[in-house]
């Protein structure tokens, strides 16, 4: 089992920028390749971003590209969503997941989440 928590949400102005962190315990994240998601009121979750358990590969949602940047750190388990120029549109709850299969973008293939972390951008 990995539990994965999710830190670093609050309250910014449209420009603004952000660091989510997500650690985990349990079992090393070396192993798993690592996702961002979030979900806004009343819509689906939405992929966002993921990085290979290597972190040589990442892929993105073209709404976040050139804005969105996210990096992990195996020795201590952590991984980051680094959020610059946020839009009003980039509010969600932002979720952690992890999943063994690769580089994939659907919540269905993704093994463990965390609880989320909300994002708020002002206009």
């Amino acid at each position: 089992q990995v539990q994965l928590v999710e830190s670093g949400g609050g309250l910014v102005q449209a420009g603004g920028s952000l660091r989510l962190s997500c650690a985990a315990s349990g079992r090393t994240l070396s192993g798993y390749t690592m996702g961002w998601f979030r979900q806004a009121p009343g819509k689906e979750r939405e992929f966002v971003t993921c990085i290979t358990s290597s972190g040589v590969r990442t892929y993105y949602a073209d709404a976040v590209k050139a804005r969105f940047t996210i990096s992990r750190d195996n020795a201590n388990n952590m991984v980051y969503l680094q959020m610059s120029s946020l839009k009003p549109e980039d509010t969600a709850v932002y979720y952690c997941a992890a999943n063994v299969a690769g580089l994939l973008t659907s919540t269905s293939n993704y093994d463990y989440w965390g609880q989320g972390t909300q994002v708020t951008v002002s206009s």
